[in-house]
This record gives structure tokens, C-alpha cells and sequence, in this order.
């Protein structure tokens, strides 16, 4: 056979068939040696060959991947790890770091802090990937929030009102109100690069606010209104509700002041043979689905649509809510996102 030539300058694939080709040569016969010389290898990298051939068969010669293996460097394994757990636990300012959010130049000066040992960026990069983790935008969370009452309201206090609801056949609704203005804008407009587009509206400046509530059955509750949210405003609402269903409800909403007031505490405690008035663990509100349903106001009809006045804005406001009770799959929808899906049973 015509000697080839050197095994080192073969592609991936062509390496992997020069393996298996030596290893089946020697396997009918031919010495280790003769086939280094016939096939361009050196003898000590056939010998690795049938080694792995004899310890895992042709499958154990399967090209492993080249180069540096992610996340290998000048870190520990159980340095990696602290360091890992850090950024996990705390934001930089809380350890002290002159940083706001995890950066790679965040990591790299926790490295020198922690182990007084200096990493480059593209380091830093190949570390948090093989940590497993991608830059992601962040949640704001209040400070104020009290992350012992709202694991409270998770495992204990909600599970116990779904159930106690469900013997008395009421349906749990889900609160919130909003405002909105005329100016707000979402999505996206193709255009030339560089060329930011424009796009015509009034200059004048106009807001409304709507209060509704929904229910993981997808129906839904609402009012548009102009002015302040007060507490008339909230006992309206909770007015019609009553009218809107017959059966007892628990209506669950968060500790806005409204909600506190003296005036809504007598309207539910009138009616509570019918209504049960429920308020959240303050500052979560990303755990009531209603969010969800502002989130879609201002998106899918506020942000895509140009109103000249109040008036054009409340009636866009309605028109697409109206819609949305004419489509309870999507209200159902939305307690399939995860931070609310505790509510969806």
C-alpha cells in the first residue's frame, strides 16, 4: 500500500476514518508498526488507538472536541464554583463591587477580589458560559418587598383560599388598575439603517385609567374612566362585579390605599355574604395575572394605535377589551406564564 500522508493534517472527518481504517487493519493482522508506516501515523499514536479500541471499541476512538475546554483556566474547580454561587446570591453592589449589574468587567474584578487572580474578558466569557449562564435583561424588585410573606402567600395562604373557594363555589378574581397615556409607544418599524423612522402623532399630551379583573376561567372584568382612582371609583367597580356574577366572589388585589380605605372595607364588609376582599403581600405585583392583562392594553392597543384625543383613547381602550371577552382563551393564557401559574389552579 502507498504510504500517506501525515495523520496530523487530515480534516475531523478524515481523521476519523484513518482511526477506524487502522484499528480494523491491525484487528485482521497487521503490526502496529506497519500500520504507522502504511497509513502516515506515528506508532506511539496508533498504540493510543487500539488502546481505546480494546478498552471501548470503535466507538471509544470518536474525535473529542479541540481546543480548550469551556471554562478550563487559572480558576479552581471549587474556586469556579464560589464564584458561580456568587453571582447567583447577590447583585455586585451588594458585595460591595462599584457595579451595578453582572458584567464580564463585574466578574473579572470579583476574581481579583476573591483570589487576587487577574482574568481578560474573552476569559470571563468563556467562564459564564460554561457556567451556564447568557446576559439577560433584569426585574426590578422594590426593596421594600418582603420575600418571607410573599413565600407565604405561595405555599400557604393562596393554596388554603383556592381550596376554602372551592367549597364554597366562589370564583377568585384577580384585580388591578392602570393608567395611560397617549404618548406611549411599543414595537417595531422597519427602515433604512441609520434612518430612524417617524411617525406622526398629536403633541398634545392625555391619559386615562381602567380598573379590571380577571379569572383563570378567562373571564374578565373592567371599567375606563378619567380621573384619579379613588375609593367611590373602586366600589363602583366592585358594584358591577356583583351585578356581572351571581355566585360569591374572591376578589384578590394588592395594597394600593384604595384598597385599604375605610370606604371599600364597608362595601365589602356589607356585601360579604357575597364578596371577599383579598390584598396581596405588598410590592410583588409580578405575581397577579391581572399585570398581564395591562401589559396586553398597553401593547396591543394603546401602543399600536395614534389617538387625537381622551375620548379616541377610551374608546381604543374599550373597543380591545371588549374584545378580549369575547376571547377567554387568551385570559386563560395568561395564567400559563410562569410566575403566575400558581394562580391557574
Amino acid at each position: 500500500m502507498q504510504k500517506r500522508s501525515d495523520a496530523r493534517k487530515l480534516g475531523s472527518s478524515a481523521l476519523q476514518l484513518l482511526r477506524r481504517q487502522v484499528v480494523r487493519s491491525v484487528r485482521a493482522g497487521m503490526t502496529q508498526t506497519q500500520a504507522a508506516l502504511t497509513f502516515g501515523a506515528s506508532l506511539r499514536v496508533v498504540s493510543k488507538w487500539m488502546r481505546l479500541d480494546r478498552e471501548g471499541g470503535l466507538r471509544a476512538l470518536a474525535l473529542k472536541r479541540r481546543g480548550r475546554r469551556a471554562g478550563a483556566g487559572r480558576l479552581g474547580t471549587m474556586q469556579a464554583r464560589r464564584i458561580r454561587q456568587m453571582i447567583i446570591d447577590a447583585m455586585p453592589d451588594q458585595l460591595k463591587l462599584p457595579f451595578y449589574l453582572w458584567t464580564r468587567a463585574a466578574v473579572a474584578s470579583l476574581i481579583a477580589r476573591e483570589y487576587g487572580i487577574e482574568v481578560s474578558l474573552v476569559t470571563v466569557g468563556r467562564y459564564l458560559k460554561a457556567w451556564g449562564m447568557s446576559p439577560q435583561r433584569p426585574v426590578a424588585r422594590a426593596y421594600e418587598r418582603n420575600d418571607r410573606a410573599i413565600g407565604h402567600w405561595l405555599k400557604h395562604e393562596y393554596p388554603a383560599l383556592a381550596r376554602q373557594a372551592k367549597r364554597e363555589k366562589a370564583e377568585i378574581y384577580w384585580g388591578d388598575e392602570m393608567g395611560l397615556r397617549s404618548d406611549h409607544v411599543t414595537g417595531t418599524s422597519f427602515a433604512p439603517v441609520g434612518e430612524t423612522p417617524v411617525i406622526r402623532a398629536t403633541g398634545q399630551r392625555f391619559g386615562c385609567n381602567m380598573i379590571s379583573a380577571i379569572t383563570n376561567k378567562g373571564a374578565l372584568s373592567f371599567m375606563v374612566f378619567q380621573g384619579k382612582f379613588e375609593a367611590a371609583v373602586f366600589v363602583e367597580f366592585m358594584g358591577r362585579l356583583l351585578k356581572q356574577f351571581t355566585g360569591r366572589i374572591y376578589l384578590i388585589v394588592d395594597g394600593h390605599p384604595v384598597h385599604r380605605s375605610g370606604q371599600a372595607k364597608r362595601f365589602a364588609q356589607t356585601h360579604k355574604s357575597r364578596l371577599r376582599l383579598i390584598r396581596m403581600p405588598g410590592y410583588c405585583p409580578e405575581l397577579n395575572p391581572d399585570e398581564l392583562l395591562n401589559q396586553d392594553v398597553k401593547t396591543n392597543a394603546v401602543g399600536k394605535s395614534r389617538p387625537t384625543n381622551r375620548g379616541e383613547l377610551m374608546s381604543t381602550v374599550r373597543r380591545h377589551l371588549h374584545r378580549r371577552q369575547k376571547q377567554p382563551q387568551i385570559i386563560r393564557n395568561l395564567f400559563c406564564e410562569e410566575h403566575v401559574r400558581y394562580a391557574a389552579q
